[in-house]
């Protein structure tokens, strides 16, 4: 993997979706807003976290974590021993992507951190 599926890529997503999914800003009446209050939240609509909102990206697949994007674990087939990492659950996730549960010692899940696919 390479480009914009470098790990250093990733993570910075990470971080930039982070400082995004905390930003506010203030109507013209002074309110104050967050993504919370105009996000897409399908499974909590009515009281939205910004953990509901619905966010299209790669990380989702990690619940945009960086703890589990820097996972490994060891891995045997049956015959053949190795490590398997954020590349494996990534090949496994965009393959199934409503398991609950990949298929490698890692078992993480593929779905996002709102709670769909």
């Amino acid at each position: 993997f390479s480009g914009v599926l470098a790990p250093e890529v990733l993570r910075a997503l990470l971080e930039l979706q982070e400082r995004l999914a905390n930003a506010t800003g203030t109507t013209a009446e002074g309110r104050e807003v967050a993504l919370s209050d105009v996000c897409y939240a399908p499974l909590n609509p009515s009281a939205p976290t910004v953990g509901d909102c619905c966010v299209n990206s790669v990380t989702q697949y990690f619940q945009n974590n960086g703890t589990r994007l820097a996972l490994t674990a060891s891995h045997s087939n049956g015959t053949h021993t190795g490590t398997v990492d954020w590349r494996d659950h990534l090949i496994y996730c965009v393959n199934s992507p409503l398991s609950f549960k990949d298929i490698t010692t890692l078992e993480l899940s593929c779905m996002a951190q709102y709670g769909g696919p």
